[in-house]
């Protein structure tokens, strides 16, 4: 292969600043969708909470605490506030008495998938204004991704049962 039909191969670094641009444009997209979810909007940080307890549901505040690097009492509060709004539902362990185990009620779940029926719609738009030829670039490099954090344990595989796109 020659100079001109070796496919460009990005830096890393190159790669991680563009994908900084992308979260960042995101994050401008993410808030149309939630705000134009049905419930009030809950914050990022009890979004996070919302995503960790879809992907491990039954777990404590602790372990919590531990995936989102945040201290006990600054989780209770999150959860008291998911807790008053029905997203979050908190019952006693069947192994220790003085343990409260967190699940996502049905609410909780049914206000993520609205909401990502919602930002999916947003991403819709544009990515149909996309060539075929990079949507499917966009695909694949985002599957690309996901495999690497996924084999880096930055975070634990979502179960993707139920999304559209």
């Amino acid at each position: 292969m020659n100079a001109q039909t070796a496919p460009r191969s990005p830096r890393p670094g190159r790669a991680a600043e563009a994908a900084c641009e992308v979260v960042e444009l995101l994050e401008v997209l993410w808030d149309r969708g939630r705000d134009a979810a049905p419930v009030a909007p809950v914050s990022a940080s009890q979004l996070r909470v919302l995503y960790s307890l879809e992907r491990e549901q039954g777990i404590n505040l602790r372990r919590l605490g531990e995936i989102l690097g945040s201290s006990p009492p600054s989780v209770s509060r999150l959860c008291d506030r998911l807790e008053a709004l029905g997203f979050v539902e908190r019952t006693p362990s069947p192994v220790s008495r003085r343990e409260l185990m967190l699940d996502l009620t049905g609410r909780g779940a049914a206000y993520l998938r609205e909401l990502r029926v919602q930002r999916e719609e947003v991403l819709r738009s544009v990515i149909e204004s996309m060539p075929p030829d990079s949507r499917a670039a966009l695909r694949d490099g985002l599957d690309a991704f996901r495999d690497a954090v996924e084999r880096n344990a930055l975070i634990h595989k979502t179960p993707r049962t139920d999304r559209t796109a």
